[in-house]
């Protein structure tokens, strides 16, 4: 009886895995509720003169923003994850990790970097004002916005298609090449279609990042959803606006992130015994342009931000500069960043292994509504958990507790994906074994299923260390005050111009974030980001 309660198509969860799922799924719905109940307690007015005045200007060019950087992305991402995987290019394995590097440097980082370098009188105009350049083109609004995003956000594409590259039948290839095709043929007429399904998720999670990106678009003043979200909150007595503008992008990115599971359903994973006894495709004379394409993407992207950084170190060093206090700052931040992590996959458990080892309409629903959150930005989670605070949990307002809750919404679908993908790769035949041998459903959950996950914990707890770190508007808005944190300092320091002191954390800041990226990297768990 207890092995057939335990066999694939009949297997029942315990009670202990189905109220704490319950719960958690049920906590993330607090903005959705808010949203609701917000944005309507007026009635419809405040939505009808929303799409009257801002909603069509704000979606014209939130929407317009995302389908460039996901084109941008692409263009940069196709070739840099065809390279690493597939081209006999020296130093390989060292290409995919610079590839990927970009991932710790946030984007509101990544964005005062460019304003002063790239900005009309930042550095590179000094550099060329010899030559006659007395000012450089704007680099405030949509191009530097378009620019800075696509360099903050193109690692995931990157990481998307690399993972498809590296699990792909080859077969077909193989076969184009025996016929005299070249690569540059063979590429273009067989592989890119097999890619459509991974160019497809990847650029919908694109599209979903920069819809809900905060520091970028508020550094170079472009306004899109979140920075008028945030704007209006803070010069606003009326916070239903906030609300009804934050209802209507939460609308949009549940529109965009349910095609995004569709599409990743319909992508599947093929993976291929004869991967690794490929040859890695010659490049000829084509080997060192390809190499300097890479050089390029991780100059950009990776040497002009802590290039920038650096050289404002230096200065205020040089100037005898007032640095902040960052020991505070970063303890409290590495103390969230953990504590988060913890808590996060902890309470992410029960829904992954209901996902992932039990067939349930009600679990597959519960996944499904846990992976809402991923589509609302850190300023929305933020405004909700203030409210909720004000009027339900007081004791919780403006406390580290209502911070982690805030970073458990956010942050749940990254350590869902990672520990339900570490479950699937496991064979269920060890749990139905225990089970044959007369154990309760929980000693083999506690025994077996548990102990199976433990890799899939790690790389769940480093996914979210590493977001927890970089997340800024959710840590404005709910820090306690006179909590310092590391975002909170360079948001601070940057907005005030003071670049010098906005150094060093930043610095510190990266550094701490690249922790996780390496881990994860030299883990070879880094396609985990995709989902």
């Amino acid at each position: 009886m207890v092995a057939r309660f335990f066999r694939p198509r009949n297997r029942t969860a315990p009670a202990a895995i189905w109220l704490p799922g319950l719960l958690v799924v049920a906590a993330t719905f607090i903005p959705a509720w808010y949203l609701a109940r917000r944005s309507t307690e007026r009635g419809w007015d405040p939505w009808a003169r929303a799409l009257e005045n801002s909603a069509a200007p704000l979606m014209t060019r939130s929407l317009t923003l995302a389908l460039v950087v996901a084109v941008a992305s692409v263009l940069v991402a196709v070739p840099a994850a065809w390279l690493t995987t597939r081209a006999a290019l020296p130093g390989r394995r060292g290409w995919a990790v610079l590839m990927a590097a970009p991932l710790a440097i946030p984007s509101y980082i990544m964005a005062m970097t460019v304003v002063d370098f790239l900005g009309p009188r930042g550095t590179l105009q000094g550099w060329l004002e010899p030559l006659g350049v007395e000012r450089l083109p704007e680099i405030y609004g949509f191009w530097g916005s378009a620019f800075t995003l696509t360099a903050a956000s193109f690692p995931y594409v990157y990481l998307v298609l690399r993972a498809a590259f590296a699990t792909a039948d080859v077969s077909e290839e193989e076969a184009s090449r025996s016929l005299g095709a070249g690569p540059l043929r063979t590429f273009f007429r067989v592989v890119l279609p097999g890619m459509v399904p991974a160019i497809a998720a990847g650029v919908l999670l694109v599209v979903l990042y920069t819809l809900s990106d905060f520091g970028a678009v508020s550094t170079l003043n472009y306004d899109t959803f979140t920075r008028s979200i945030f704007v209006e909150y803070q010069t606003s007595f009326d916070r239903t606006g906030a609300a009804v503008l934050g209802a209507m992008l939460a609308l949009v990115a549940a529109a965009i992130l349910a095609a995004e599971l569709t599409v990743r359903g319909r992508m599947g994973r093929r993976a291929s015994r004869r991967q690794s006894l490929m040859r890695p495709v010659p490049l000829g004379r084509w080997k060192w342009p390809a190499a300097g394409f890479l050089a390029l993407i991780a100059l950009l992207s990776l040497g002009l931000p802590l290039g920038v950084l650096g050289y404002w170190l230096v200065k205020g060093l040089q100037a005898n500069a007032n640095f902040p206090e960052i020991g505070s700052a970063a303890r409290h931040s590495v103390t969230m960043a953990i504590g988060g992590a913890i808590i996060t996959v902890l309470l992410a458990l029960p829904v992954a292994i209901l996902a992932a080892r039990y067939t349930s309409p009600l679990g597959a629903l519960m996944e499904q509504a846990a992976y809402l959150t991923h589509a609302l930005p850190g300023v929305v989670v933020a405004l909700a958990l203030v409210f909720f605070g004000i009027s339900y949990a007081r004791d919780l307002y403006q406390t580290t507790w209502m911070l982690l809750l805030a970073y458990v919404i956010l942050f749940l679908p990254n350590a869902l994906s990672a520990l339900r993908a570490s479950l699937l790769r496991q064979p269920r035949r060890l749990e139905d074994a225990g089970a044959s041998l007369g154990r309760s459903p929980l000693r083999v959950l506690a025994s077996v299923t548990i102990p199976l996950a433990r890799p899939g914990m790690a790389s769940a707890g480093l996914l979210v260390f590493l977001t927890v770190m970089k997340e800024l508007p959710a840590t404005l808005l709910l820090s306690p005050p006179g909590y310092d944190t590391l975002p909170g300092l360079v948001w601070s320091r940057s907005t005030d111009a003071l670049y010098a002191g906005a150094a060093l954390p930043a610095l510190v800041l990266v550094g701490l974030a690249a922790i996780p990226v390496a881990l994860l990297s030299w883990r070879g768990d880094l396609g985990s980001l995709e989902s």
